[in-house]
């Protein structure tokens, strides 16, 4: 544990932060809250020019933090969904926050 966590382990918004942090997270779950499910390659998709790799890791953080739910059909060819969770609804009030947000100061730039 360095001397960060040591100071800001306990805190909330430390945590907060710590689960959704990077790029890519925030807008996965937009895109997945604007879809309701949808399929890997539908987000790979909307999330141009995310690499797979990217996608793969940010997808299964998102799932261990138990904000997304990955469901997995075996068939051919193999078909994978995504959706929110419980707990990962209630971040859309953040989300809606963040998009209105970007809706009125991106215009001013």
């Amino acid at each position: 544990m360095n001397s960060f966590e040591k100071e800001y382990g306990k805190c909330s918004m430390y945590y907060t932060l710590s689960i959704l942090e990077g790029k890519w997270k925030w807008i996965i779950l937009w895109e997945i809250f604007q879809a309701e499910v949808i399929r890997y390659n539908q987000l790979k998709e909307r999330l141009q020019p995310i690499a797979h790799k990217t996608l793969s890791h940010q997808l299964k953080e998102l799932e261990s933090s138990k904000l997304i739910h990955r469901e997995q059909y075996n068939q051919i060819p193999p078909k994978v969904e995504y959706w929110l969770t419980a707990k990962g609804k209630t971040l859309i009030p953040i989300l809606e926050l963040m998009y209105q947000w970007g809706e009125q100061n991106r215009e001013n730039e």
